[in-house]
């Protein structure tokens, strides 16, 4: 293989599917990147037998062939390079010669018959949605996945779609959010995306108004966004029933300010840690929400003038998990439903259903 390379377009092509090569591996193939250089592009591939990434990049190519390169050294080696041309020649016995300008090196390759193939499937469903939209979902329900290996479903987001909507959810026992947006297909169907997945969706640079084409099969599922593919396996498992664990109607209901609210809340976190997990007082009450915490270190309170419908009521919650909801969400009012001190909290939007979020409170 001989082919000559663009510096830019080459690196930010190995920096990003650098983050699907296994780190440590029995198959040392699996370290590497593979790199495919046929007629007048290259193929970029990493994949860690749960993920893959590939990409596409133009290419001059001198004489076509495969092979895989250390991730790690590679990486370092193109993004030190002096010039913006870089030349890749292989030979016989897999030593590969990088040139840039005055700088060479010559570098052990791998056979690419070492590296296993990326899954290919039937397609059940197919759909698009805009690549904004879809961060803005996967973000918004991010920090409500769990990591507690007992509960694999739960170490993913459910993406369920029917009649023209998708809705993300993560749930990890303590708090679930849901997020809630138009799409291209009317089926009805789900599946159960890695956290790992949903964190390089995140990750990819595109334009917010770019498509995202997704791909579903029984396994696995693809996801292709400006010249990237990204091939993902599946949890397999039953989710939660999730719509079942959503409180119908509310004792107490008022309307708040969500930089009110996290301010608040922040201002009584300088009183907890991790070693005293003491509950955040909200007594809804009179003409507002008087927030107080008590701990070892001491006593802070806070008081927000604000009305409300329905009963008075005093009910306790995790700072970290109550600033992890108003925090990621995208509204500068919400709408907080309370069914008793000992029901989760229910967070919605003014108005429309594009999110929903549940928190469950602490024990006052």
């Amino acid at each position: 293989m001989k082919a000559v390379f663009n510096k830019t377009e080459l690196v930010a092509a190995v920096t990003t599917v650098q983050r699907a090569v296994s780190t440590k591996s029995s198959n040392p193939a699996l370290e590497g990147i593979l790199i495919k250089a046929y007629k007048a592009s290259a193929t970029l591939c990493g994949y860690d037998l749960d993920i893959g990434i590939t990409t596409d990049i133009p290419a001059t190519i001198i004489e076509e062939g495969e092979i895989v390169l250390s991730a790690r050294l590679f990486s370092e080696i193109v993004k030190r390079m002096p010039d913006e041309i870089i030349t890749i020649e292989t030979d016989d016995k897999l030593l590969t010669y990088v040139n840039s300008g005055v700088a060479d090196y010559q570098i052990v390759g791998i056979s690419s018959y070492e590296y296993p193939e990326l899954p290919s499937f039937d397609a059940l469903q197919s759909f698009s949605v805009d690549a904004g939209t879809l961060k803005s979902m996967i973000r918004d329900t991010f920090y409500a996945i769990s990591d507690n290996q007992s509960k694999p479903a739960l170490m993913g987001s459910l993406f369920d779609a029917g009649g023209g909507y998708l809705n993300i959810v993560s749930i990890d026992g303590f708090r679930m959010s849901v997020r809630r947006e138009k799409i291209d297909s009317e089926d009805k169907f789900e599946f159960i995306l890695p956290k790992k997945t949903l964190g390089e969706l995140l990750r990819i640079s595109c334009d917010d108004d770019s498509s995202v084409d997704i791909v579903v099969g029984k396994k696995h599922a693809i996801f292709r966004i400006e010249g990237y593919s990204i091939v993902s396996r599946l949890i397999e498992g039953k989710y939660v029933s999730y719509k079942d664990t959503i409180p119908k109607g509310s004792t107490t209901t008022l309307k708040v300010e969500t930089n009110r609210i996290i301010s608040s809340v922040e201002r009584m976190s300088l009183l907890t840690s991790d070693k005293m997990q003491q509950p955040v007082h909200f007594v809804v009450a009179d003409e507002g929400i008087k927030i107080f915490c008590t701990t070892a270190v001491g006593k802070a309170s806070d008081y927000i003038n604000l009305p409300f419908e329905g009963e008075e009521l005093e009910i306790g919650f995790n700072n970290r998990y109550m600033l992890d909801a108003v925090k990621n969400v995208d509204a500068d009012e919400l709408i907080f439903e309370f069914n008793g001190p000992n029901r989760p909290l229910k967070i919605l939007p003014i108005e429309g259903d594009s999110f929903l979020i549940l928190v469950v409170p602490m024990r006052i």
